[in-house]
C-alpha cells in the first residue's frame, strides 16, 4: 500500500526487516519504544549503513543471509516496511496486532519532522479497517510524546479511554495516553487475511 510519500509493504527479505528495525533503534526512538536490547540494531554505524540503503540495492556487499526470504509469523502480528517514495530509502515501519486491534510505528531519523508519522498511522488504520475488518483501531503512546500524539490526531485518531500506564518491552513503566480510529467506510476483511493472517 502507499500514501502520498511512503510505500509500505510486508518485508520480502531479512534485509527489509533489519532495515525497518534499524529505523527505530536509535536512542531517541527507544526513549519511546522501549524495545529490549536484542530487538534493536544497537551498532550506530550499521544503523546508518542500513538507513542509507534502498530495497533491492545490489551494488553493496550484503551478507547472503540478509537476502534470504522473510517468513512472517502469524503470532507476531503484521509488520510493514516503510520506504520513502522520493528517494527510495528505508524510512520506518508500522506494526498491527490484529488480535487486539492495536497499531504502532516508527520513523528513521531522516524521516522525522516531515509529517510522515500521520501518513504512517493513517495507513495502519486503513490496513486494520480494510484488510482485517476491524471496526476500531487503537494506538497508545507515552503521555509526553507530543510528536506521536500529534501524528495520531492528524491521521484521524481521537482520544479514548485506556490504561493510565503501560509497561514497555524493556520493563520500563510509562504514563500512557490512548487513541482510537473509526472507519469512514464499511470495514472489509481480505480473504487472504482470513487464511494466513501473515502477508499483506
Amino acid at each position: 500500500m502507499h500514501t502520498e510519500r511512503l510505500l509500505l509493504y510486508t518485508p520480502e527479505t531479512q534485509l527489509d526487516l533489519l532495515a525497518a528495525i534499524a529505523a527505530g533503534s536509535d536512542d531517541e526512538a527507544q526513549r519511546w519504544l522501549g524495545m529490549r536490547g536484542e530487538e534493536i540494531v544497537a551498532d550506530a554505524r550499521l544503523r546508518e549503513t542500513l538507513l542509507r540503503m534502498r530495497p533491492g540495492d545490489s551494488d553493496r556487499k550484503i551478507r547472503p543471509e540478509l537476502l534470504a526470504a522473510f517468513e512472517p509469523s502469524p503470532e507476531e502480528g503484521e509488520i510493514m516496511v516503510g520506504v520513502r517514495r522520493d528517494d527510495g530509502r528505508y524510512a520506518g515501519a508500522l506494526q498491527l496486532d490484529h488480535a487486539v486491534g492495536q497499531i504502532g510505528g516508527w520513523l528513521a531519523p531522516h524521516a522525522r519532522g516531515e509529517g510522515l508519522g500521520a501518513e504512517l498511522f493513517h495507513a495502519a488504520a486503513l490496513l486494520g479497517h480494510s484488510h482485517f475488518g476491524m471496526d476500531t483501531v487503537h494506538a497508545g503512546t507515552e503521555a509526553t510524546n507530543s510528536a506521536c500524539r500529534g501524528a495520531l490526531v492528524r491521521a484521524g485518531f481521537v482520544p479514548t479511554e485506556g490504561p493510565p500506564t503501560h509497561t514497555l518491552r524493556d520493563g520500563r513503566e510509562i504514563d500512557s495516553t490512548w487513541f482510537r480510529h473509526e472507519p469512514s467506510a464499511p470495514v472489509a476483511r481480505c480473504r487472504a487475511a482470513c487464511v494466513t493472517h501473515s502477508r499483506v
